[in-house]
């Protein structure tokens, strides 16, 4: 069902993801979301996902003269049963508001939350498994396979006016949650503390144990020495942030944006023009890069292409943006170890032209504009 939108308001001024591999650290949202329903057999997939060498794209594959290396690697959410890495960030508040009386099993209140695709795609799936009604505000310039997938879990859709790209969504789903409060519980993905703690307590440790420089590594490789992920609600650079600069200060952490506010970039936010969630931290980041689009769809046609490996476009920017940095690595001398994620597959992006366009740039690693 697809909804039209009334006129938008004028703005106003963890439970962790349970883990496979490990429990999480406490903290106050996992504490109370310890008495939630068990989880549906589906969502117990959610986590312990691969890290993938992505080095092969490097000059030498990595290697440096004197015997050390260079590794890049890439956190393979889209392996997650709902196709990315929001299904962490979703599960994480759903179970939540559970914990905290929100939501409860049977209650004719819908989720409702803003969107550009992949959140709602994990909301959807996750209240079709609990039986729980969504309702989700999504930028009519979401890619028709979101929107299909969407549907196909049942959810019911509003779609907001692409030129306010997720900050018109926002602002539709706060004027509905404030319309009819009895109808909806507003989880809020931009504001929700849940959101980070799914990446504090999951995906952070995963990914400090996987780049280990233990058994399975090349020869010459180091451990986790720099983070880098791009920004959209910012959860996940703030989660695993947060928890690299407590088990792990050495490690750099290093934020990847747009490089303007009109980008092809689904599900990355421009901080500079949009607006900030208030889960963003601009002091957590080491360093900022920019991400631009033409590269970031260069990068993607290049992992398909050579690596076998079909990813989206913001995958492909942070995957661009972690290779230019390995190659600046390289040049240094410098042993490393890169971590990024790759937040989901392509298959809900095959109707985009930049697929058919000719590779031009068969050596890029990410462009100028990563």
């Amino acid at each position: 069902m697809t909804v039209r939108p009334g006129p938008a308001p004028t703005p106003v001024s963890d439970r962790p993801v349970p883990s496979r591999q490990g429990s999480p650290a406490a903290s106050p949202a996992s504490a109370a979301a310890t008495a939630a329903p068990p989880l549906e057999p589906q969502l117990r997939r959610i986590g312990g996902t691969p890290l993938l060498d992505l080095s092969q794209l490097l000059p030498r594959g990595g290697a440096l003269p004197g015997g050390g290396r260079v590794r890049v690697l890439g956190k393979a959410e889209m392996t997650n049963p709902g196709g990315s890495v929001k299904d962490r960030a979703a599960l994480s508040m759903v179970l939540d508001a559970e914990a905290r009386g929100t939501l409860t099993p049977g209650d004719p209140r819908r989720i409702l939350d803003a969107t550009s695709g992949n959140t709602g795609i994990a909301y959807a799936m996750i209240a079709a498994a609990r039986g729980y009604g969504v309702t989700l505000c999504l930028p009519d310039n979401a890619s028709l396979e979101r929107k299909r997938i969407l549907r196909a879990y049942g959810a019911e859709l509003v779609i907001t006016d692409p030129l306010e790209g997720t900050d018109g969504a926002i602002l539709e789903a706060r004027r509905l949650a404030e319309e009819a409060p009895r109808r909806y519980a507003y989880l809020d993905q931009y504001s929700n503390p849940a959101n980070p703690a799914a990446h504090e307590t999951g995906t952070g440790p995963e990914i400090l144990r996987q780049a280990a420089a233990g058994a399975g590594a090349p020869a010459g490789s180091v451990g986790l020495t720099h983070f880098i992920t791009g920004l959209g609600t910012s959860g996940t650079f703030m989660g695993v942030g947060r928890f690299l600069r407590r088990e792990a200060p050495g490690v750099r952490l290093i934020s990847v944006q747009p490089d303007g506010p009109l980008h092809g970039l689904e599900g990355m936010k421009h901080m500079e023009s949009a607006l900030v969630p208030p889960i963003y931290d601009p002091g957590l980041a080491d360093e900022e890069r920019w991400a631009g689009t033409e590269a970031a769809h260069a990068q993607a046609r290049r992992l398909a292409r050579e690596m076998g490996l079909l990813v989206g476009p913001s995958a492909a920017a942070n995957a661009a943006a972690a290779l230019v940095l390995g190659r600046e690595l390289l040049a240094a001398g410098e042993p490393a170890t890169v971590v990024t994620v790759l937040c989901d597959g392509a298959e809900k992006y095959l109707s985009e032209s930049f697929w058919d366009e000719a590779e031009t740039d068969a050596g890029t690693g990410g462009g100028e504009g990563a």
